[in-house]
């Protein structure tokens, strides 16, 4: 079974075009666009709850190049039963599942994917969270799997950040908004943004020099500061 969002690699080498690998999503459009893209885009299976899976999607990539400069982690889910205010019993199977996604998968996938990073120039971590994980900003009455799993990725990026910066690292914490993805199974077209706009307002803010660039802060889609 893969997460329901995808990992997106960002292959960067000075001028040459980006090179975008998504790592297993459920999205059926990535098959069009690898179509399309048969140069730029490879897609690579990988189950963001599996260390195996993990491990295996970085030597996949291992043998296409020997470094990389930047990963974002982009892998997410929800459930309808998140909704449930504390009232009704709730689903903590659910909960455990978009904590081992939205709060492990990532931390997984860093790890996998650390020795490629080790020899690239840029040294970039992106993490894809959600004003969702903000306590101090928290009105929610409900949704306690999701929310609590994006609080818990912020704490795990922190310490990401203690630990790798002062070797070169840097890190991107962002709050991409309301997006039509498939994070509870279809398509949600009540939400903000289309993918392609949402990736419009990322990448500048993913990929650009911070004058804060040595302040960890989670930032939104406007480029907005959040308190965490």
């Amino acid at each position: 079974m893969r997460s329901d969002s995808a990992t997106w690699l960002g292959l960067l080498k000075p001028h040459q075009p980006t090179h975008l690998l998504p790592l297993a999503s459920a999205w059926p459009e990535l098959a069009a666009l690898a179509g399309q893209y048969p140069e730029t885009l490879h897609i690579i299976a990988l189950e963001v709850r599996s260390v195996e899976s993990a491990k295996a999607a970085a030597q996949t990539v291992a043998g296409r190049t020997d470094h990389l400069d930047v990963l974002i982690n982009n892998a997410g889910v929800s459930s309808p039963t998140t909704l449930r205010p504390i009232q009704e019993p709730q689903d903590y199977s659910e909960m455990q599942r978009m904590y081992d996604v939205n709060s492990l998968g990532p931390l997984r996938v860093t790890e996998a994917f650390l020795p490629l990073l080790e020899r690239g120039s840029l040294k970039r971590l992106c993490f894809i969270s959600s004003e969702a994980g903000s306590i101090a900003r928290s009105e929610r009455t409900a949704e306690f799997g999701y929310c609590m799993s994006k609080a818990a990725l912020n704490m795990a990026v922190k310490i990401l950040s203690n630990e790798l910066s002062p070797s070169g690292y840097t890190f991107r914490v962002y709050h991409p908004g309301w997006i039509r993805s498939y994070m509870s199974g279809v398509k949600n077209m009540e939400a903000t943004f289309e993918p392609e706009e949402a990736a419009a307002r990322a990448i500048p803010i993913l990929l650009s020099e911070q004058a804060n660039e040595g302040e960890l802060v989670l930032l939104d889609h406007d480029g907005r500061e959040w308190p965490w």
